[in-house]
């Protein structure tokens, strides 16, 4: 899929993204790159490590709808290798298609029910590693026919002036947060466990409403907007384990 010629079409991603500044702005173009290949769904997330249990704690952004991320964590689809792209350590882009027969060992039943269920049959999985070292995977997906060695070679280039701008943000974003307190982490450690709020108050003695109101004050601190950002965003402080 191209509205105009591939060359065109990175220049005018890579200038777009040149200009990309704040948190919001980065969201806004990950999505802008990802329908301008045709996908419909975008994320970027640090890359799974062996002792990944659930795919919300390692998302970054994701134009994904929970209920996807949710359902992959309730089928614990995470115990399969590299949300089974297969790609390990490599330093190169796979792209991936449900209706391609190489890929039936590497697509467990459940993540391709999950997959279908989402209108999500096709894929591609570019990893990165960030300026402080973190390993990332920049993952689109959609129901567009897989992409040719062109496309691919001109999105691996998009994506490292997506990386230059994901870095940029976070280097803008200097002012130091204010530390979670004791509690706040113990109830930020529980939830990126997969644990509720019910749950976390019978292990840690408390209310539901007591860990609800430390869970806010956590997202507050952290400067996030939702659970699964504050879980991801602790990891990547290394605010918990």
């Amino acid at each position: 899929m191209s509205y105009m010629t591939t060359s065109e079409r990175q220049l005018s991603l890579a200038t777009e993204i040149s200009t990309v500044n704040t948190k919001a702005e980065f969201a806004q173009i990950l999505v802008r790159v990802a329908r301008a290949y045709g996908f419909r769904h975008v994320t970027l997330m640090l890359a799974p490590a062996p002792e990944s249990v659930l795919l919300k704690a390692l998302l970054i952004e994701t134009s994904l709808p929970s209920t996807y991320y949710n359902q992959f964590d309730r089928a614990r689809v995470m115990r399969f290798p590299m949300l089974s792209t297969g790609m390990g350590d490599s330093a190169l882009p796979r792209s991936w298609s449900l209706s391609d027969n190489s890929s039936a060992d590497i697509f467990p039943h459940e993540l391709s029910k999950l997959l279908h269920d989402f209108g999500i049959p096709t894929g591609v999985a570019v990893p990165a590693y960030t300026r402080d070292g973190e390993r990332i995977l920049f993952w689109l997906a959609g129901d567009r026919p897989v992409l040719g060695q062109t496309e691919l070679n001109e999105l691996t280039m998009v994506t490292l002036h997506l990386l230059d701008a994901y870095n940029r943000t976070k280097q803008s974003k200097v002012t130091e947060h204010t530390p979670l307190s004791a509690r706040e982490r113990e109830v930020v450690r529980w939830t990126a466990q997969g644990k509720t709020s019910i749950e976390i108050g019978q292990i840690l003695s408390l209310s539901d409403h007591t860990v609800n109101a430390y869970m806010t004050s956590a997202i507050k601190k952290l400067d996030c907007v939702n659970r699964t950002q504050v879980v991801a965003k602790a990891i990547r402080m290394k605010l918990i384990n």
